[in-house]
């Protein structure tokens, strides 16, 4: 069989693509990168967690015996110095079960910061699923809430013929609305004297708990030694395609497991997630440290752009949020749009603030890439303008 070959000079085959549209025109960006620092949870899945799932022993947890799940959960029991955990799908529903095993009475009110994620971010589930009213106390920039403020907010029971009934305190460690910024063992301590001085519980929502004892140097179960019940998430900072635990005692468990139950959180072979959740508590709890060293390196970086402002001093962990100065020219959703056209992915934070993740899966060439395509972007809107 012959072949013959027909050699057409590159110019007119490029003007023939672009004529019948199959070739795309020079001006559109072509992303070759992209660098994901919406949240740390958009991680994906390593090989060895990928492994570990494949090979997992498994068993109906519904009914008590998959064996990888209750290995899991009383590691995470272990870490925080808990009597037992119970493994769900999500830190939300974590945080939703202790909330209502704590309130079992409807009409219930737990004190909780004004931007705690389980007042802004979880769909207000402790009111529609459990009749339970929130109180909120304003969050300090640290993440903090002032203990007289505290104080003042838990109802006097002589007047329950109208008040509700205050039965638990929520805090959050990390606090992320507060760019991820940690409290101290000692705060929570006073926080939990308190509660015991009342008669009322503590919750700490502690999706990323294991970020903040990092970055403390303090012990997991030394942050949440006051606290009746933790809901630790596994898929945020370190990495895990799924699911929390909820740690306290064997009692609160006991109880908390009915409910996972009726929320809908009751699943059969879970050791399937529960592998890759004990993978990545192995092998990425170690990268945590990392993670908050190149968070601070973007503040910093971020910091010396015409244009943006970062309070660099205030990052702790691996959340960064930076400030849009009004002589920018430019929103943070336009900024957003801009920056997608670079392959680089952020998160709109309210006007005028943006808002970076670091995570295992981020390097150091990522965090440059990022901050020169913020550089760009900015230098792109003033040049449209006309500045210099």
């Amino acid at each position: 069989m012959r072949v013959a070959l027909l050699l057409i000079p590159l110019p007119f085959v490029n003007k023939f693509l672009l004529e019948t549209g199959l070739l795309i025109a020079c001006s559109v960006k072509m992303v070759v990168r992209t660098v994901d620092l919406r949240s740390d949870t958009v991680t994906k899945p390593t090989e060895a967690m990928r492994n570990a799932m494949a090979n997992a022993e498994v068993d109906d947890d519904v009914l008590g015996y998959d064996p990888t799940a209750q290995r899991l959960e009383a590691e995470m029991a272990r870490i925080t110095g808990k009597e037992a955990g119970l493994f769900v799908p999500s830190g939300t529903m974590g945080n939703l079960i202790s909330v209502l095993t704590h309130c079992q009475i409807r009409g219930s009110e737990i004190i909780l910061g004004d931007y705690s994620h389980i007042h802004i971010y979880e769909n207000g589930g402790i009111s529609t699923l459990g009749g339970v009213h929130p109180r909120t106390v304003k969050n300090n920039e640290d993440g903090t809430m002032d203990l007289d403020l505290i104080e003042a907010a838990i109802r006097d029971p002589s007047f329950e013929i109208c008040y509700p009934t205050t039965r638990l305190i929520c805090l959050e460690n990390s606090q992320a609305h507060s760019g991820g910024r940690c409290l101290s063992a000692e705060y929570t301590d006073k926080v939990g004297e308190l509660a015991k001085k009342y008669g009322l519980k503590l919750h700490i929502d502690g999706a990323r708990i294991f970020n903040a004892s990092v970055a403390l140097g303090v012990p997991v179960h030394r942050l949440v030694q006051a606290a009746d019940s933790v809901s630790v998430c596994l898929s945020k900072g370190l990495g895990a395609p799924v699911g929390s635990v909820v740690v306290g005692s064997k009692s609160f468990i006991a109880r908390a497991k009915i409910l996972r139950k009726t929320l809908g959180g009751g699943m059969r072979q879970i050791g399937v997630l529960c592998a890759a959740a004990f993978t990545a508590l192995q092998e990425n709890l170690v990268k945590l440290e990392g993670d908050h060293r190149k968070a601070k390196i973007l503040a910093a970086e971020l910091n010396k752009i015409k244009g943006l402002k970062v309070d660099v001093a205030t990052v702790e962990t691996n959340i960064v949020y930076c400030d849009i100065l009004k002589g920018s020219r430019i929103s943070e959703t336009e900024l957003v749009k801009t920056l997608e056209q670079y392959g680089l992915l952020i998160l709109p934070e309210g006007p005028l603030r943006v808002r970076f993740v670091l995570h295992h899966q981020i390097s150091e060439s990522d965090v440059h890439y990022a901050v020169s395509c913020l550089q760009r972007a900015l230098a792109g809107v003033a040049e449209e303008n006309g500045d210099k």
